[in-house]
């Protein structure tokens, strides 16, 4: 799967929260968010269509996506770590905690870890 652009992920965040939604719908969402033209939503979509990540269709120009926000958000790490950290997640979560936890958050991570083997 290609990695997002900025302007695609602004057109998947509402049809991940609302489902599907004609192109309509979403340029006066994205025109109200970020300010653009009906154009500029219709031309994102059209790659997002040509990527296989959105559905579109008749009638209404109706869109869906057609992967989950996770499954974007796992590829997204993935390639980071791989990019920034030599593919070690090891590195990545040292990095990622190089702050201080609160009690909550080490108790949260120690529960996910746990969870995890």
């Amino acid at each position: 799967m290609e990695r997002l652009f900025e302007s695609e992920l602004r057109v998947m965040e509402p049809l991940w929260e609302e489902g599907e939604l004609s192109a309509g719908q979403l340029a006066k969402k994205l025109n109200a968010s970020c300010g653009w033209n009906r154009n500029t939503t219709y031309t994102v979509i059209k790659k997002l269509v040509d990527k296989g990540l959105v559905e579109r269709r008749e009638p209404g120009f109706l869109c869906r996506a057609l992967v989950s926000r996770e499954e974007i958000q796992r590829q997204e790490t993935e390639g980071l770590i791989n990019r920034f950290f030599g593919g070690s997640r090891t590195a990545f979560m040292s990095a990622f905690l190089s702050e201080k936890l609160t009690e909550d958050e080490a108790r949260k991570l120690r529960e996910l870890v746990e969870k995890l083997r």
